[in-house]
Parts: structure tokens; C-alpha cells; sequence
């Protein structure tokens, strides 16, 4: 067999999916046209069943909105491609995406002399796509660069094999053939931390609210429930915030902070996410198997819920907010099932009015940090950039109206029964009302995190007054 040795006469042919991209295109397409049309979902078996993974290709590349410049691009690939360029090397993209979106991808970053693509008939994938460079320019007459099991006859078919974050699969290939691997970065608990959000488990402290306003902490029975509800409710929410970022991606690559997410990244998979997600969510409802029943009915309104938030609910007006509000108001009623407590009036009242506020923080720092002009909308969200005014004012109001529905339950008769000195309990009002206007005016300076639920656990003046109202009111129950 005549294998060329000129470097300029052997073509180096480029994966797509995984390679180029750190990310699986198909993957990608589905989840975009899911989060424009969840029914959408319904076609997939047809295409399937009709016509292999190559019509459900052809559909979702045909259907999916994309945008080509925001793509997770490999710098390192790049870099790769750009210096065999300069040996004046054919670049070939050999990928299984259809040629519409593979060859919009080439002509965007102007580096392909060729581009090599599933057609109307076929899939330009493992053995296929083998073929087709061999016939194309021998056995052993060009280079490959790809990243996972499908690759390996297109690897082996090839004069020599490059690995770009490999599989299992490809990894052992490129240990055999003592292959070069350009990248090779195996998943860290500092990603699996960022998947699940693990910050955010702090939220999930509200289910322990109506045990401590009962008093009960000294039930070691009831402390346990509690407990087991945090963590059902923790891992529950992490499920919902990989399907969540899998279907806020494109979003998320267009934003300052949140393109660093895993999956928006490319850092992690989306096959990866989805296996994540079942796992967390049985582990969630086996948790929810050692509480009474009533817990596992919250929990399921709990997931309908922030599934349609994601789904429909965050792209409406107002009505995103009342949900984030409702749902963290779910979590205080969780803990109130799963310890048997009676959750009152006046704590969901406080509670709606209080993370209402804080969800019209999150809408007014996304308009804030992007500047918009008048007319022109956030991606994937309902307002604009004139809405700020209402917005804040909003925010504000229901506030103090957090601050009002508390200063009247500690002005009601049912204080009088639980406290020996009720009257310590006034300065609570005014401490809600400090650190509710203290995050609005942080807000205003540009100074506010995303998240203001997670700037309330993280600050230490607010940390400060959390703990001089839990002396307050330990002092109005025990002097």
C-alpha cells in the first residue's frame, strides 16, 4: 500500500460533534425545537421509525433555529486547523450533521476547503463516513481528528488519529496507537458541582421554616424530616436545573456569566445531563418515601411546576415572577408536610410578598446588566428595556409589603399565645425592610448578584441581621 508522505498532499479531515464543537448538534437542534414546541416531542419516534437517525438529523436541522456564531467552538481545534493551514494542508469537515447546518458552520468560520456531510439519504457517521475518505483519498491518505466511539473506523482507516476529549472508547483507541490527544480533560467534581448547582441547595433551607417558627427543634423526629426533605428537595431542584440549562444553552452563550454553565460550555453532554436528571430524580422521590405523603404531593406540584416555568412560564410577563415566588413558597409548604406542622396565613402571605420582591431583583439585574435600549426585549424573557421603572417600583412595594404582613402578625392575638414578650419581635419588620431595600439599591448600582437569594446567604450584613432577628425572637420566646 502507497502511503503518502508529503504533508501537503494529505488532506486532515475534522469531526464535528464533540470535536470542533463541545458540543452534539443533534442533541442541541432537539432540545431547541423542544423549548419553541414541547409537542414536538411526538414526531421524534415517527421520524425515527421512518426514516433511522438520518431523517430525525434532516428534521431537526431543518426545523431548529441555530446560530452558528455562538457555537462552543474549540480553540484548540481552531488553533490546530489554522496551523495545518499554513502547510497549505486540505481541511476537510467530515461530520454526521446534514449539510445545511454543517456547511453554515464552515462558511462561518471560513477554514474548510471541503465539507463532507449526511445527505438526504444516509448517515455520514463511523463506518459511512470510513468509507467515504477512504474512497475519497485512499487507505491511510488522510489525517482525523474526532472524539468518540463512532470515530474509531474513521480513526483506524486514517494515516493518523488525533483525540479531542475522548470517550472511553476513544481514549483506549489513542492509548494502543499511541495516538495524540489535543485535548483530554475528564469531568471534575468542580463541573458535576456547577451541573447541580450545589449553591443553590441553600434554598431548599426553607423547608425547615415552619419547624423553627413551631418551635419543635427539639424533636429530634421532626428534625430528621426535615432534614430528609432538604436534601429530596435539593436534588430535585438540581434535575430541574440540567433540564433547565439544556434547553437554555443559546441563551446562556449570549450572557456574561452564564456561558460558563456545563452544558452551555460544552464542559458536559447532554446524554450526560439527561442520565443525571433520572438519577437525581429517583433519588429525590425514594427520599420522599420515608415522609408522609402529603411531602411527595408537594414535590410532584413542585416539579410540574418548574417544568412548565421552563417549558412556557419564564418567557411571560409577570407571570415568571409570580411563579418563582409560588415556588419558593412550595418549598416553606414542603417542610410543613414533612413535619406534620401547620404552615399559617400569615408565613405564606409574608412569603409571597417577600420572594416576589426578590424575583423582580433577578428581572431588573438582567435588564440592568444588558443595557437594553427602549423597545428591544431580553433573550428568552418577556420585558424590556423600558420596563425597569414599573419593574422596580414593583419590587419595592412588595417589599414592604413583606415587612406589613409581618408587622401584623406580630401585632395579631396568636403572638400573645406563643411569646412571652411579643414586643421583642418588632424590629423584625423594620430588619426585613432594610435588607429587602438594601438589595434594591445594590440592584440600581449594577452591584446586585443574579441571584439574589443566593447574595442574601453570601453577604455578612445580611447574614448579620438574620442572626440578630433569630436573638430577637429566641429572646421573645425564652425571657
Amino acid at each position: 500500500m502507497d502511503v503518502r508522505t508529503d504533508i501537503k498532499a494529505i488532506p486532515l479531515a475534522i469531526d464535528l460533534d464533540g470535536t470542533l464543537v463541545s458540543t452534539d448538534l443533534l442533541w442541541e437542534g432537539l432540545f431547541r425545537l423542544l423549548r419553541s414546541n414541547p409537542f414536538i416531542l411526538f414526531l421524534v419516534p415517527f421520524w425515527i421509525a421512518s426514516g433511522g437517525p438520518a431523517r430525525l438529523k434532516h428534521e431537526v436541522a431543518r426545523r431548529a433555529d441555530w446560530d452558528v456564531p455562538t457555537l462552543p467552538y474549540r480553540d484548540d481545534v481552531l488553533r490546530l486547523i489554522r496551523a495545518e493551514r499554513r502547510k497549505e494542508r486540505t481541511i476537510v469537515l467530515a461530520t454526521g450533521t446534514p449539510r445545511p447546518v454543517a456547511q453554515a458552520i464552515a462558511d462561518h468560520l471560513g477554514l474548510f476547503d471541503e465539507v463532507i456531510a449526511t445527505e438526504d439519504q444516509g448517515n455520514m457517521t463511523s463506518r459511512n463516513k470510513a468509507a467515504k475518505l477512504v474512497g475519497r483519498y485512499g487507505e491511510a491518505g488522510f489525517d482525523y481528528v474526532g472524539n468518540s466511539r463512532a470515530d474509531l473506523p474513521v480513526l483506524s482507516a486514517a494515516r493518523q488519529g488525533i483525540v479531542v476529549q475522548p470517550d472511553a472508547a476513544a481514549r483506549r483507541w489513542a492509548m494502543r496507537n499511541n495516538a495524540t490527544r489535543l485535548v483530554d480533560e475528564p469531568i471534575s467534581w468542580r463541573d458535576l458541582r456547577k451541573m447541580v448547582r450545589l449553591h443553590q441547595w441553600l434554598k431548599n433551607l426553607l423547608v425547615v421554616v415552619p419547624l423553627m417558627l413551631a418551635h419543635e427543634y427539639g424533636d429530634w423526629t421532626m428534625v430528621g424530616q426535615a432534614i430528609v426533605a432538604f436534601f429530596s428537595f435539593s436534588l430535585a431542584a438540581s434535575a430541574i436545573y440540567i433540564v433547565n440549562d439544556c434547553f437554555d444553552m443559546a441563551l446562556d452563550r449570549a450572557h456574561p456569566t452564564k456561558q460558563k454553565r456545563p452544558f452551555a460550555s460544552g464542559r458536559l453532554s447532554i446524554p450526560f445531563g439527561l442520565m443525571s436528571t433520572v438519577v437525581l430524580l429517583t433519588a429525590a422521590f425514594g427520599l420522599s418515601l420515608m415522609l408522609p405523603l402529603a411531602f411527595t404531593g408537594v414535590l410532584a406540584v413542585y416539579l410540574l411546576a418548574t417544568t412548565a416555568y421552563s417549558f412556557a412560564l419564564k418567557r411571560m410577563l409577570l407571570i415568571d415572577v409570580f411563579t418563582l415566588a409560588a415556588l419558593y413558597t412550595l418549598r416553606i409548604i414542603g417542610g410543613a408536610a414533612a413535619t406534620q406542622v401547620n404552615v399559617s396565613f400569615w408565613l405564606l402571605g409574608f412569603s409571597i410578598f417577600f420572594f416576589l420582591s426578590l424575583a423582580l431583583v433577578k428581572r431588573f439585574v438582567e435588564l440592568n446588566d444588558r443595557g437594553l435600549e427602549i423597545g428591544r426585549k431580553i433573550e428568552g424573557r418577556a420585558y424590556r428595556g423600558e420596563d425597569k421603572a414599573i419593574i422596580a417600583m414593583s419590587g419595592v412595594s412588595a417589599g414592604f409589603g413583606a415587612a406589613m404582613v409581618l408587622a401584623l402578625y406580630i401585632q395579631s392575638d396568636s403572638i400573645a399565645s406563643q411569646y412571652s414578650l411579643p414586643w421583642l419581635l418588632w424590629p423584625l419588620a423594620p430588619a426585613i425592610l432594610f435588607i429587602c431595600m438594601r438589595i434594591w439599591i445594590l440592584a440600581y448600582r449594577g452591584e446586585m448578584h443574579d441571584d439574589p437569594i443566593v447574595f442574601i446567604m453570601s453577604d455578612w450584613r445580611s447574614q448579620a441581621v438574620g442572626a440578630i432577628g433569630a436573638l430577637l425572637v429566641v429572646g421573645a420566646l425564652v425571657l
